[in-house]
């Protein structure tokens, strides 16, 4: 028997649908896979050459591929005599959730989960979700919103507003994004805060949604946070919580979300390459997706099963009602030294914006963490 080791993170959404669906496979292939975890915030940060020297299969954010692509540590998954199994992956991709992954002429993961910062609401609360950001502005001077900004989701955030304002953000650099665009965005990042209890400055999206889930809890919704579809299953917490597109700004359509979700890798290392491969194109298919893998409160990234009936049914009609912004979500930079930009200017907003400092400086400093990013990673190919 072919035993494969993998790596993924540790929430019901990231870990249940990858044993689950290990299992058929198990049953299929003879093929065993036992799978770890790892934290919501190693998941961001922790370096995947790491991972890869200890595991066979490995679950990604795309904001890796090229520091992955410099190190040499993942195999691409792009196989000529699998065109027509990968091409109907690609087809079924939800947004830009299969290209974000594809770096330097190659595809180094598939899309096995699809996300985006998105709208999470108490619907017992409120009889619908919140459709303009200046409503969020109001609850929140009530005590009724809550942001979460632990890095990199206060840079998420700042994103998702640049973006959905229309504003170039230059992800080949020099800069990141003008000056005056960026002091706009921080305007509007501070409005929001300026009410919020500083312990949201420590908070990710799981620990978010975990407090919008007790039944006594203040907030009635939280305008940009990765969609977590378990929150809005019945009995997952005693609070259900609901999911929509984001607020806009001046009656916009809901784009510039920045783009989240999870794709299956392989390691270099792996002394099973065809096995695990073969894992990874079969677990991305629109059929484990909208099966096996939804049923085991997974968050699929495949459009069979964000168009499901009875996948939207359980989830409070979560995928129907959160794919407007998921379409128009932006893809973050992705050249080799972002990662560590990534911290650094999430942590920059994060205590700027609650020390009060100027937003002028902490723009002229983002673009210089940027500037610096990209000068360090040679010239950037990403097709």
């Amino acid at each position: 028997m072919v035993k494969l080791k993998g790596m993924t993170w540790s929430h019901p959404r990231g870990y249940d649908p990858m044993v689950a669906c290990s299992a058929i496979f198990r049953q299929k292939t003879g093929v065993e896979i036992v799978w770890e975890k790892r934290s919501l915030q190693d998941f961001e940060s922790f370096p995947v050459d790491e991972l890869a020297a200890a595991y066979d299969l490995i679950v990604i954010d795309h904001p890796h591929v090229g520091q992955i692509t410099r190190d040499h540590c993942l195999l691409p998954l792009d196989e000529p005599e699998f065109r027509d199994e990968i091409a109907a992956i690609a087809a079924g991709t939800v947004g830009r959730s299969f290209p974000s992954y594809h770096w330097q002429g190659r595809q180094w993961a598939f899309p096995i989960d699809a996300a985006t910062q998105v709208q999470a609401y108490r619907p017992d609360r409120i009889s619908r979700p919140v459709a303009d950001l200046e409503e969020v502005i109001a609850l929140a001077a009530k005590g009724n919103a809550i942001l979460p900004m632990r890095p990199p989701h206060s840079l998420m955030t700042f994103y998702t507003l640049a973006a959905h304002l229309g504003f170039a953000m230059t992800v080949e650099g020099p800069q990141l994004i003008a000056a005056s665009d960026g002091e706009t965005v921080l305007d509007w990042m501070a409005r929001l805060l300026a009410p919020m209890d500083a312990a949201c400055d420590a908070m990710d999206p799981i620990a978010v949604l975990d407090l919008m889930g007790e039944p006594d809890c203040s907030f009635d919704v939280s305008p940009f946070i990765y969609g977590y579809v378990s929150y809005s299953f019945a009995g997952f917490r005693p609070g259900r919580v609901a999911f929509a597109d984001i607020p806009v700004i001046g009656g916009r359509k809901p784009n510039g979300s920045a783009l989240g979700g999870t794709g299956i890798a392989v390691s270099a290392q792996t002394e099973a390459p065809v096995e695990a491969k073969a894992f990874a194109r079969w677990i991305a298919s629109g059929a484990v997706q909208s099966g096996p893998y939804a049923a085991a409160n997974g968050q699929p990234g495949h459009a069979d099963a964000w168009a499901d009936a009875k996948v939207n049914t359980r989830a409070l009609d979560f995928y129907r009602h959160t794919r407007a912004t998921l379409e128009g979500a932006f893809v973050r930079p992705r050249h080799d030294g972002y990662m560590e930009f990534q911290q650094q200017a999430s942590e920059l907003i994060t205590s700027g914006l609650r020390d009060g400092t100027a937003h002028r400086p902490m723009i002229d400093r983002l673009n210089q963490l940027f500037e610096t990013s990209i000068l360090h990673s040679g010239p950037i190919s990403r097709q």
